[in-house]
């Protein structure tokens, strides 16, 4: 059997270690890092990996896309994808800065927390993400609408650029997300105000919500934070949170370990699945969700 390479390509300067040591623990036998990777160069340099492998040699050929930009790994898969020639194919997975398991990762804590503590789903659910320029909160959204969620984006300089983001998602996945502005502490505290379920996707260790600001969601059922580093993003949940009650008793709250556990065992096994498959697989968040929601219990 041939040995199983893994080209990892990223716009960035540098290929992030956490990928690279994922991608080792899940088995790959050789890595190759391309950094400073632009949309442009991806064509050639997966034709590079096709061809010099023979056609049944493509199930143990894999390119990772990293990066931090979710529009663009998305852009660099299609490209990846156009410049296949069958019977020459290679695995394809996109996860720019662990953001698009991440995102999953959340997402399906979530569903797991309003099915077990509430008895409901993400149907219907109003969505309010902060934080929501970021990979993350791009993912969180388009999974949260797919699922039949009303998922709104709140933007911390103004709606304009989430607004742009939202449209984004609608052209690529037919769906609709919300946009609204959380400059100011009136401002989040508005958005939050019908919202059942909160995400927590900002920088780490900036702080998004008070307990105060959270008497102001009276419908709130589910929050979760990302942010592993204090102070948290949303007051209440610290990062070994696992449903517990938030300040004022209303609702429950997921921390960042939760997640990111159900995230790692995520990433890992999307590559391990690629190890497996007899046939060439295209990975992107969609595919990482009803994954995390099967590790998520």
């Amino acid at each position: 059997m041939a040995r199983s390479i893994l080209h990892m390509l990223t716009p960035l300067r540098h290929m992030s270690p956490f990928d690279v040591n994922m991608a080792v623990d899940a088995g790959f036998e050789t890595l190759v890092t391309y950094t400073e990777v632009s949309l442009s160069d991806v064509v050639s340099l997966t034709q590079d990996s096709i061809f010099s492998r023979s056609p049944q040699d493509g199930t143990r050929t894999g390119i990772f896309i990293g990066g931090k930009n979710a529009e663009d790994a998305l852009d660099m898969v299609d490209r990846a994808k156009k410049a296949f020639v069958p019977p020459f194919v290679n695995h394809v997975f996109a996860d720019p800065a662990g953001s698009f398991t991440t995102g999953a990762a959340m997402v399906a804590q979530v569903s797991r927390a309003l099915r077990v503590k509430f008895g409901t789903d993400l149907k219907d659910k109003r969505i309010v993400i902060f934080g929501g320029a970021g990979v993350v909160a791009y993912v969180a959204a388009v999974i949260g609408a797919l699922e039949g969620a009303k998922t709104v984006l709140v933007g911390h300089d103004g709606e304009e650029r989430v607004s742009k983001i939202a449209f984004t998602m609608k052209w690529r996945f037919g769906v609709e997300v919300g946009a609204v502005d959380g400059t100011t502490p009136a401002d989040r505290r508005e958005a939050i105000r019908d919202a059942d379920v909160i995400l927590s996707a900002g920088p780490a260790g900036i702080p998004i919500l008070t307990a105060e600001d959270l008497a102001y969601a009276p419908k709130l059922l589910v929050a979760s934070d990302v942010n592993a580093v204090p102070p948290a993003g949303i007051a209440g949940i610290d990062v070994n949170a696992v449903d517990v009650d938030l300040p004022g008793g209303r609702g429950i709250g997921i921390g960042a370990l939760a997640v990111g556990n159900v995230k790692y065992q995520t990433q890992r096994r999307l590559f391990q699945r690629m190890l497996e498959s007899e046939t060439p697989l295209c990975l992107d968040f969609r595919d990482a969700y009803p994954l995390a929601v099967e590790i998520a219990g």
